[in-house]
């Protein structure tokens, strides 16, 4: 028997070199399937925000087109409680149309923005693998980057045509006469700010094995920078640079034109995204690097039952949005005792407010801030009746039926914490704002007024939560469509008074049948209708539910 061995001097073989192109390898595949998917998502997310940029932008010109109204504006907004709910006060220093644009509705679209690109983020990445489709993917010739790249890449694509978009508007709005230049960096400032973000949600979605709990770490991240963003626009300025929403309002576009500190968010996004690169190889697909909490060796009663359980699942999402809707409500009371200085050389506001009706300019202005109140319940509400089809896509759903467990009873536990929920986050809201602006509008009576004023929007959340039900219970795809309703209602809720929109066009919404308390009367007709419409939605969406099949893994 004879045997070969290699000779001392053969060379050793050895595995390939792994390079970053091997890491990234179908980047680009993803991409283009990841865009594929979110085509109605993202269009809709980039039509809302353009045209909620250039609806405005056109009112603006219209109601600050003299410089006696532009004098007047900027006598209103040098207040602190003003400029907390606005920016830094140079934009005062040259109040244009534009300059009141960048002001006044910069921060907001800072937050919107940054929402959006941390969804997608969270969607492409911490979804994927929570759902177990990121396994398959990279079981196939896939690098182990190339999803965090490719879901960057998304959300940058979205956030430049978003950028491209807000340019091409504004300057055919004509809201700067000296040049595109202003509309450029105010595109580009909203796109600096949403990779900012996105790459926030990258080094989240590292952290937790959860898509909830990586988007809420994300939205906490948006803020605690709004709010540093305020006490620097209120006190010390020092801490308004501690704020990637600071850093993109200190543009001073349509003032200055300052291009340097929308660079800052661009680090930033640079600085997260490679330090979520390398968080991502300290972990295993579909694991967190947070250890997971061991919980108990058997559940507590109430998590052996469907509104315990549901209660449980809703619980984060619930307080999140508890704890934003009552400062909101703190914020606008903070500013009702000087509504009455702030709107009265804007004409087009008075008709509004008078239209609305009231004994004072604040009962007024507190019914108008009540619909956009509403307006961020009611997206708490459709985010909560859509938990169903997370848990039923993810086959979290198919196991608990498979028991004892009817369909009506589980799904009956998600609606009635939605229902219950975005009562108790309305009047949270009320109770906040009536606090806050008793004292300054010298009225105690404001607190119980505004608490049932709040509470009178109820059924149209109620509403709002059949439509979501409906659509689960027999089209369960098109789901999303049930984000048309909060987003019609804000637009002729709290634009239409504005811009002076025609009535048949607030009917159609369910908010526009609540009485808008504390400026008008209580009528309980249009309450009890909308209750027993939200009744009959819900019914028959649980009809539907029993009827289809589940969609199993």
């Amino acid at each position: 028997m004879t045997s070969t061995t290699a000779g001392p001097d053969a060379p050793e073989k050895s595995a390939p070199a792994r390079t970053v192109a091997d890491a990234l390898t179908g980047t680009g595949t993803l991409i283009r399937f990841g865009l594929r998917r979110d085509r109605v998502r993202l269009s809709l997310w980039l039509l809302a925000l353009t045209l909620g940029t250039l609806v405005t932008a056109a009112q603006y010109k219209a109601l600050y087109s003299t410089p006696a109204e532009r004098a007047a504006a900027v006598s209103s907004m040098d207040s602190p409680a003003a400029l907390a709910m606005t920016g830094p006060r140079h934009y005062l220093s040259d109040y244009t149309v534009g300059a009141i644009l960048g002001h006044q509705l910069l921060g907001f679209m800072a937050v919107l923005v940054g929402l959006m690109s941390v969804l997608i983020v969270t969607r492409h990445t911490r979804d994927e693998e929570e759902t177990g489709r990121a396994e398959l993917v990279r079981s196939t010739v896939v690098g182990r980057h190339a999803q965090l790249a490719s879901a960057l890449a998304i959300a940058a694509v979205a956030n430049l045509v978003l950028a491209l978009l807000l340019a091409l508007g504004l300057t055919a709005v004509g809201i700067d006469r000296s040049g595109p230049g202003g509309a450029l960096l105010y595109g580009l400032a909203h796109a600096a700010i949403g990779l900012a973000f996105a790459g926030v949600a990258a080094v989240t979605a590292q952290i937790t094995a959860h898509t909830r709990g990586a988007t809420g770490m994300a939205l906490a991240v948006i803020g605690v920078a709004y709010v540093l963003r305020v006490a620097g626009d209120v006190g010390n300025g020092v801490l308004s640079w501690l704020s990637p929403i600071g850093w993109t309002q200190r543009s001073y576009v349509f003032v200055d034109n300052r291009w340097w500190p929308p660079a800052l968010c661009l680090l930033l996004a640079a600085l997260t995204a490679a330090y979520g690169f390398v968080l991502s190889t300290r972990r295993d697909v579909g694991a967190g690097l947070r250890s997971e909490r061991i919980g108990r060796r058997t559940a507590s009663d109430a998590l052996v039952r469907p509104l315990g359980l549901a209660l449980r699942l809703h619980r984060a999402t619930l307080l999140g949005f508890g704890a934003g809707l009552c400062l909101m409500g703190v914020m606008y009371g903070s500013i009702l005792g000087e509504a009455a200085d702030m709107v009265k050389d804007i004409d087009q506001v008075q008709e509004a407010l008078a239209e609305i009706g009231g004994s004072t300019v604040a009962e007024s202005f507190a019914s108008m801030v009540m619909v956009i109140v509403a307006v961020v319940a009611a997206v708490y509400v459709v985010m909560a009746t859509l938990r169903p089809r997370a848990e039923e896509s993810a086959g979290r759903a198919e196991p608990l039926l498979a028991t004892g467990l009817s369909r009506d009873r589980w799904l009956g536990a998600h609606v009635a914490v939605a229902l219950a929920g975005g009562t108790v986050l309305m009047v949270l809201a009320g109770l906040g704002f009536g606090l806050a602006g008793a004292g300054p509008a010298g009225d105690g009576d404001l607190v119980l007024e505004l608490v049932g004023a709040a509470a009178a929007y109820a059924p149209a959340l109620w509403v709002t939560v059949g439509v979501a039900v409906l659509l689960f219970g027999w089209a369960p795809r098109a789901g999303a469509a049930a984000w048309i309703v909060p987003v019609y209602a804000f637009l002729v809720g709290y634009l239409g008074p504005i811009l002076q929109l025609p009535d048949w066009t607030t009917n159609l919404s369910p908010f526009g049948h609540v009485p808008r308390l504390p400026a008008a009367g209580m009528n309980w007709t249009p309450l009890l209708v909308l209750t027993a419409v939200a009744a009959g939605l819900i019914l028959l969406g649980l009809a539907g539910f029993r009827r289809r099949d589940l969609d199993t893994k």
